[in-house]
């Protein structure tokens, strides 16, 4: 005969029990974690994690989950656990949300460090509606009587084609990595700026081509790079990746695009690229087939391919030449329809500063990429040597800009770039001491990612005020005061999430 367990019985060991195996959908497959959860009277299940977690991203892009939660007795006879079945859904509600965190916070280290610390805005908070829970006690179940089923029909709600359309485009941003698009951008807005104070003009419409051809391609790279580090497994064996820095944007890892999905994007937005690169060779000059030919091949080859240019360890190079001076002097060739040195010299230093912004993403890459035999500069050298390239790229990154100016190529105003002085200096000391700690080395990619946009900006400023010359200094001090604020600041923000990890590490041990 049958026997039915009551709600109170079956949330009683919910409760009792403070870990459940969360299963998510990773396209073809099933990814399981372990993780902290609290229910409340109805059987919402509510999860809280760090922001961008992965599996918060996996279970709200695919919403249906499924929790175990098990419960081991004095013999395997009494054993119980508990099984449910619904949909993953982030907590908006702000009176909700507090009430999810203080109860999630009873059983995680995490949460009840972050939410005492006053860090609870770094938390994602995850609520699950049941559609079916099933009580199941080991004894019971080979004496052949059925588990104990609780359904939930009114939470069974069918996904409409729109929401279907909005996740799909929140995975190709992810897949963009848009945020740090900026590496395309800043070598533009230079060149740009550089032409401007040549020739007193900028020509618009060809400027914003010029731009959407440079973010196109980067968009491509990003993209087929996950594709070829997919298909050489990189990414799959990479255990040491730090989010969002290294280790790939984890789309198709996550089951959030498919490889082919990935492939055919990538190949689209390289051929857009091209066409608009055409159209600019046509109009402004032939410069612009050379300049583009590089970059597309760099682009499609970088992790991959005919070339694999990261496995032959000129990965750092070619994206340094690409993401600084080639980019800058196409920007200025296509208004200028000229050649300079200027755009050249002012560029090395933004060339320098992108090499480093990848070569230090590197560093937690290194077990991944050492075992599939991408042999990029930081596994041929070793985490311990490497450091001293990096040292020397930073300190380049000076050096370029005074030898610029003392040589008289560029003008006196580029030495604003050198504001960033003790950004490099910062993350020069963490990249010394943590190397070959992956967790204790984000400071230093975060201070390298935030050196590249600001000295990019600040140099750029500098030819806009020689664009605008004394009338336009008043704009050129209001713009300064905003780009130190915004280095200050993310400084200020960086060195705070360290000592929220730093307490956190204290606090979890």
């Amino acid at each position: 005969m049958s026997q039915q367990h009551s709600r109170e019985e079956i949330l009683a060991l919910m409760e009792k029990v403070p870990v459940a195996a969360v299963a998510t959908s990773a396209g073809e497959s099933l990814r399981i974690r372990m993780m902290h959860h609290a229910a409340d009277e109805n059987f919402n299940i509510y999860l809280a994690t760090i922001k961008g977690d992965p599996k918060t991203v996996q279970m709200t892009h695919h919403p249906s989950i499924s929790l175990l939660i098990h419960q081991s007795g004095a013999d395997i006879n009494q054993s119980a656990e508990v099984e449910i079945t619904g949909k993953a859904l982030f907590v908006r509600e702000q009176k909700e949300r507090e009430l999810a965190l203080q109860m999630t916070a009873k059983r995680s280290p995490v949460v009840k460090y972050l939410t005492e610390s006053g860090n609870g805005g770094m938390l994602d908070c995850v609520k699950v509606v049941p559609d079916t829970v099933k009580y199941r006690i080991f004894s019971e179940i080979v004496q052949g009587n059925p588990p104990t089923v609780i359904e939930f029909p009114q939470n069974r709600q069918v996904v409409s084609d729109w929401q279907l359309v909005k996740m799909k485009l929140k995975n190709w941003v992810m897949a963009l990595r848009a945020p740090f698009l900026t590496a395309s951008i800043v070598p533009v807005l230079l060149g740009a700026a550089i032409a401007w104070s040549a020739t007193g003009a900028v020509h618009w419409g060809f400027f914003l081509l010029t731009l959407l051809a440079g973010v196109l391609i980067h968009m491509g790279t990003n993209v087929i790079n996950d594709y070829f580090d997919h298909k050489s497994r990189n990414d799959e064996v990479n255990q040491e990746f730090v989010r969002p820095f290294s280790g790939g944007s984890r789309v198709i890892q996550l089951g959030l695009l498919t490889p082919l999905e990935a492939l055919t994007g990538s190949l689209f937005f390289f051929l857009l690229s091209a066409l608009i690169g055409f159209y600019l060779a046509w109009t402004r000059g032939p410069l612009i087939l050379v300049l583009g030919a590089i970059g597309l091949v760099s682009g499609v080859f970088y992790t991959g391919g005919l070339f694999n240019w990261a496995k032959r360890g000129v990965g750092e190079l070619l994206v340094g030449l690409n993401f600084g001076i080639l980019m800058t002097l196409g920007a200025y060739y296509v208004q200028t329809r000229s050649f300079s040195w200027v755009p050249v010299a002012a560029a090395i230093p933004v060339s320098l500063l992108i090499a480093a912004v990848l070569y230090i993403n590197e560093f937690p890459d290194y077990m991944a990429d050492k075992q599939v035999g991408k042999k990029t500069l930081v596994v041929r050298l070793g985490r311990e040597k490497a450091v001293i390239l990096y040292i020397l790229i930073m300190l380049g990154v000076y050096l370029s800009i005074a030898v610029g100016v003392a040589s008289g190529v560029l003008p006196l105003a580029t030495l604003l770039g050198l504001i960033t002085l003790p950004l490099a200096s910062r993350g020069i000391q963490y990249a010394r001491k943590y190397h070959s700690a992956s967790f204790d080395l984000v400071p230093a990619n975060a201070l390298t990612v935030t050196n590249h946009l600001a000295t990019s900006l600040l140099l750029t400023l500098s030819f806009i005020w020689e664009a605008l010359g004394v009338s336009g200094l008043a704009y050129v001090i209001i713009l300064g005061v905003v780009f130190i604020g915004f280095v200050i600041w993310m400084y200020r923000y960086i060195e705070r999430q360290k000592n929220i990890f730093l307490g956190l590490k204290q606090a979890v041990r």
